[in-house]
């Protein structure tokens, strides 16, 4: 089969790799309908972030079941599911607990020795305890399919940047980063009842989609103007609640400083310098709460689901560029360039 390996930085190729097979009886064996590629992705592709040469990448993707091992029970050939970015086993404390990206037994796509979700079928471990069953019709409707593919993570993330934010009905979020996730988490905060939403965005295209999502605000300003433009849309006092969706020292610092006292700020923005970002002594006094990390979207699966399916929420917006398997270097490129906000992979 053929998938995603990257060599170096800047350096992607889609090569042939070994086609996967059951090796655990709680295996599933994949077909890749829909995959994507990640702003995450992009620290791998630029260099910042360590990769083996030939590692596979890519960690969000749905599919159809090809083969199943003897101990899978949920799951059948045929049967049409999405894979959240992270496996898990459904059995510890943690799945248990919601928590499946601190599952012992779990692991990313992409790792060293793991398939990657760029790639025409992926091996799936614990299938029983990771997958997630899609309505069967959902395979011939192109717009629901690429709509489902956010729940893998880009839909999860923001959800779980919204909850913690704090975002209740009627409250005041702005989100800072512009990428799929910060949209994302517009509209998860937009679906938990936010009365206003201010998004910081720069890119006309993006915060166009901001808007369709439930921004009532857009601020285009950074840094210091940034803050002071916030604070004037909330007469001097901040935002209740702060998704942050970057993960640098300035996303982070412009997310401390737009807070309200007593405010949350939400952090999903994989971090990259943002800890320098934060001062402890300013968040006591004001009594800023820190919430966040990697999502288990796994756990928020079932709950955004039914909403996407009513179309009730529809993340497809953002994908904006859409290539076969060979078109993912291109993809890449284009991403690390901001030509495109993300881009939809159909093997």
């Amino acid at each position: 089969m053929r998938a995603t390996t990257i060599h170096a930085p800047f350096d992607m190729r889609v090569e042939d790799v070994p086609d996967p097979v059951v090796q655990e009886p709680t295996d599933v064996v994949l077909r890749v309908l829909r995959a994507c590629i990640c702003g995450s992705d992009l620290w791998a592709y630029r260099g910042e972030a360590a990769r083996q040469p030939g590692q596979r990448i890519g960690h969000e993707f749905l599919g159809i079941v090809e083969a199943a091992g003897s101990d899978v029970t949920g799951f059948a050939v045929g049967d049409l599911v999405v894979a959240p970015f992270v496996w898990s086993d459904g059995t510890c404390e943690y799945c248990a607990e919601g928590l499946q990206t601190s599952c012992p037994r779990g692991g990313f796509w992409g790792s060293v020795g793991s398939d990657g979700g760029q790639g025409e079928a992926v091996r799936v471990p614990f299938a029983d305890g990771t997958l997630v069953k899609l309505p069967a019709e959902a395979a011939s409707d192109d717009r629901l399919l690429t709509a489902l593919l956010a729940l893998s993570d880009v839909l999860g993330t923001g959800h779980h940047a919204a909850l913690g934010a704090g975002v209740t009905k009627g409250s005041t979020v702005a989100v800072v980063g512009d990428g799929a996730v910060g949209l994302c988490g517009v509209l998860a905060a937009k679906r938990l009842g936010a009365e206003r939403i201010i998004a910081l965005g720069r890119h006309t295209a993006r915060t166009d989609i901001a808007r369709a999502f439930g921004a009532t605000d857009v601020v285009a300003e950074r840094g210091e103007a940034a803050e002071a433009a916030v604070r004037e849309l909330t007469g001097g006092q901040g935002a209740h609640g702060v998704i942050e969706a970057v993960g640098t020292e300035q996303s982070m610092r412009t997310a401390v400083a737009i807070a309200r006292d007593g405010g949350s700020i939400g952090y999903v923005g994989v971090p990259h310098g943002s800890g320098t970002g934060l001062d402890l002594s300013v968040m006591f006094d004001r009594n800023i709460a820190l919430r966040g990390g990697v999502a288990p979207v796994r756990a928020y699966i079932p709950e955004l689901l039914p909403d996407v399916l009513a179309g009730t929420i529809d993340p497809s917006p953002v994908f904006d560029l859409t290539v076969g398997l060979d078109g993912v270097p291109a993809g890449y490129k284009a991403m690390d360039e901001r030509t495109a906000l993300k881009v939809l992979v159909k093997p």
